[in-house]
């Protein structure tokens, strides 16, 4: 929200310096962006008025301009404009004089520049006449007489032919950017950041003059005009008539601030609407009467493919839960977004019809999106427009448009308002907010603080010279972020000051508790940290393209995604399934970087569709994806990591199963990982191994790429992490090796599976340590050498005694996979 000091002070005396003000403004929670001060850099600029024209004897595109700028002699100044003309009242810089810039063609330089008499062509130029741009305005704001070239200044400065510029136009000012929080829309208007500026420090708010000296009482606007509201998205519609226009610029000051609050002058009547909108935050719009049929308004919904011209020269195709304003046969504008070019404000327009209205913020909203449609008006509706402004805002339009004898107001106004919108008091403890804020306020200060804002306040129990007073606060309407008790905590703290609050802890006797997937996730973050991995972290937006390059088929689960109904693009449309292509993604932009060697992971969430509930919330998980690639990565060292990371997060035993059909994955190299749950049911935990070639070459990388994902949730549940204590043994253990022959399709873990089985006490665990294939073997067979570790806890075992649960194994072994024991 642009604020001009200047237009500031209207309403409110500041007593402050500028530097002040800002300060006090952020203590009291209405942060700003800039503060930029305008008028500096002008000097030796006057007002004057062009005499007398002539073509440039030498030049087709130039004239020759005799300027009068209040003295004896005319000053000669040849220009290029265009747009100039006899009478013309102009900004003139004169010999020595200084602007801001930039000139046409030039960059701006932060000196300015400095204008010199010269020659054009052979003929004396004595100075420069100037546009709006080059005295410092910007472009988008420059009044539309200087659109064309030069500044075309109102004709009230003829009687100041030859003043300095910025003393006649009172330039000096300052223009502060204010942050407004979506919660505060009352604050996108000059009256709303009075009033913040009032609460702050202390001072009274100036209310704008609304009542009409005079009305045209031969007619009333409900026998001009018809209002008819058929839509509940319509919350109150306000229609005044003004007859006998006299359209043509508005006067300087209502000019000079709409410029400082970013908008450019037209002319009289949209400017009056224009600064009623960001006087009031109610955005207005004025009709040709000519173009309403059968004098009739009607609001309701578009056709459905009806096609609708606006403002800006579009055709815009609409649908049916558009909400538009209508006339006896056609639309003439988008509610609360854009009027049409079949309604619009001609030059020789004698009676406007002015609409006022209140429109559902999600209505807007919606249609302004699906348009790509937005506009100041626009911007204000979807954050909250209060109704009860409508009425008032209206008849602000009308006093200035009397005051500045631009037409005559007929008297009424057809008011169509079926469920108006009152204050909802709420009971506010002081008590409460003093033990919230750690203060000792006495509830008349605090009474004090709401009255400042505007608000109504009864006293229900005790009174206003103790700290227990329960107060009944009425808020304005204006007001739609007070609610509830903690809202005027928050005005309080801030109007009392945050820099005067203790610096106490607040005292609670609850103890803080990490949940256990909290304590999981943090524990897997700490251990892949330890193993030398990098942490990343992406957003959990993704594109539907994101699971075609990692080659997930068009019906497999991970495609049961959640849709974003607001997408900012395709790119973001959906809420990932997986993490693998985010991981691939920084794999693959680290590659093309000339990086060897990458080790990374992330903890992130996954979300799923509810196929249980019908419209329930989507599942929602976390995973954590690993991602490798470099000189001394494969599918063990990969492995490898798995396995630490279960171990250290609880799960001891796992088994990896091979796995051909994963699509992302290389078939011959990659596994799934699954524990056992206590009710003997496998659970799977992860997926791992070497990522498919297709897919590293979807991403323009050319080298193996190892990933791993694991699922939090089967994890959680499994995770077992209490520590047991075991005293080492005091007798020595034995171990036996074999070699067993198996086919080639057998997993090593399938046979880890086996030996595992039906453990003995004797029985202390299992450990691979070759792989042999070779002509001895056979085709299709391999030989797997394992070391069996024997021990017991309370004696030495005899060779017996481990003979015969060794044989045990073995014979699992040839029963369930048919191993056969090689000779030693």
């Amino acid at each position: 929200m642009l604020v001009s000091w200047k237009w500031l002070n209207d309403y409110i005396k500041v007593d402050e310096n500028i530097t002040d003000y800002c300060n006090g403004m952020i203590m009291s929670g209405s942060n700003l962006e800039t503060c930029r001060k305008f008028g500096d850099g002008i000097e030796g600029v006057v007002i004057g008025k062009i005499k007398n024209i002539e073509k440039h004897p030498n030049a087709d595109k130039l004239v020759i301009c005799r300027i009068d700028v209040g003295k004896e002699d005319n000053v000669q100044i040849v220009t290029g404009a265009k747009n100039v003309f006899e009478g013309a009242i102009v900004p003139v810089a004169l010999d020595g004089s200084r602007i801001p810039g930039p000139l046409h063609g030039q960059t701006k330089s932060e000196d300015g520049v400095e204008i010199r008499s010269g020659q054009l062509r052979g003929e004396v130029s004595n100075g420069m006449l100037c546009s709006a741009t080059e005295l410092g305005f910007d472009d988008k704001v420059a009044p539309m007489a200087s659109r064309d070239g030069i500044w075309i200044l109102p004709f009230e400065f003829e009687s100041k032919l030859g003043m300095d510029l910025s003393m006649a136009l009172d330039l000096s000012d300052y223009t502060i950017d204010f942050e407004i929080t979506p919660n505060r829309p009352d604050c996108l208007s000059m009256i709303g950041m009075a009033r913040e500026t009032g609460a702050t420090f202390g001072n009274e708010v100036k209310v704008p003059e609304t009542k009409l000296n005079s009305e045209d009482e031969s007619q009333r606007a409900e026998d001009i005009i018809q209002v008819e509201v058929r839509s509940d998205s319509c919350l109150r519609y306000t229609a005044r008539v003004i007859k006998d226009i006299k359209m043509g610029e508005s006067p300087w000051w209502i000019q000079q601030r709409l410029m400082a609050a970013g908008m450019r002058p037209i002319n009289i009547i949209v400017d009056i609407t224009n600064f009623v909108m960001l006087e009031y935050g109610q955005p207005l719009h004025a009709f040709d009467i000519r173009s309403i049929a059968k004098r009739k308004i009607i609001v309701e919904s578009a056709e459905q493919g009806e096609v609708f011209r606006t403002l800006d020269g579009k055709e815009r195709k609409l649908e049916k839960n558009m909400l538009m304003i209508k006339d006896g046969e056609k639309s003439v504008a988008i509610a609360g977004i854009m009027g049409g070019m079949n309604s619009e404000i001609e030059k020789d327009t004698e009676t406007v019809v002015l609409e006022s209205a209140c429109f559902d913020g999600d209505s807007v909203r919606k249609t302004s999106k699906k348009l790509t449609l937005r506009t100041e008006a626009s911007g204000r509706y979807e954050k909250g427009v209060d109704p009860n402004l409508a009425k008032t805002a209206a008849d602000r339009f009308c006093y200035l448009v009397e005051s500045l004898s631009a037409g005559t107001v007929v008297s009424g106004a057809v008011d169509v308002y079926k469920n108006p919108k009152e204050s909802e008091p709420v009971l506010v403890r002081a008590k409460r907010i003093n033990k919230v804020l750690g203060t000792d306020i006495a509830a008349g200060e605090m009474a004090n603080i709401f009255k400042t804002l505007d608000c109504r306040v009864d006293i229900v129990e005790g009174n206003l010279n103790d700290n227990d007073a329960v107060m009944r606060v009425y808020p304005p309407t204006v007001r739609q972020d007070l609610s509830m008790e903690v809202d005027f905590v928050e005005e309080v703290a801030r109007i009392y000051g945050y820099d005067k609050l203790p610096m106490e802890l607040p005292k609670s006797n609850s103890i803080p508790e990490m949940t256990q997937s909290w304590i999981l996730r943090k524990k897997a973050g700490e251990v892949l940290t330890a193993i030398g991995m990098n942490e990343i972290q992406t957003i959990s937006f993704a594109s539907p393209s994101d699971l075609d390059k990692v080659n997930i088929g068009e019906d497999a689960i991970e495609r049961a995604f959640v849709k974003i109904i607001n997408p900012l693009g395709e790119d973001t449309s959906i809420l990932r399934t997986i993490l693998l292509p985010d991981m691939m993604d920084v794999l693959a932009r680290n590659y093309s970087r000339s990086q060897e060697s990458v080790q990374a992971f992330e903890i992130g969430t996954t979300f799923m569709k509810n196929f249980i509930e019908e419209g329930g919330l989507p599942y929602e998980d976390f995973n954590i994806c690993l991602g490798a690639f470099g000189e001394n990565e494969d599918f063990f060292m990969m492995k490898a990591r798995v396995e630490t990371l279960l171990r250290e997060m609880g799960i001891r035993k796992v088994t990896f199963t091979a796995e051909k059909e994963y699509p992302s994955y290389h078939p011959g190299r990659c596994a799934r990982v699954s524990a056992t749950a206590e009710n003997g049911e496998e659970v799977e935990l992860a997926i791992m191994g070497q990522v498919h070639p297709d897919v590293a070459e979807n991403y323009n990388i050319d080298v193996p790429i190892y990933a791993a994902e694991l699922m939090m949730g089967p994890i959680e549940e499994l995770s077992n992490r209490k520590i047991t204590y075991k005293k080492p043994p005091k007798f020595p253990g034995t171990s036996r090796d074999i070699a067993l022959t198996v086919d080639e399709d057998i997993a090593v873990g399938e046979i880890l599976k086996v030996i595992y089985e039906d453990e003995d006490e004797i029985f202390k665990g299992a450990k691979i340590f070759d792989i042999y294939r070779g002509k001895q073997i056979g085709d299709n067979k391999k030989s797997v050498a394992i070391r069996l570790f024997y021990a017991h806890d309370d004696k030495t075992l005899t060779d017996a005694e481990v003979l015969s649960v060794h044989r045990v194994i073995l014979q699992r072994l040839a029963d369930k996979l048919h191993a056969i024991l090689r000779e030693q």
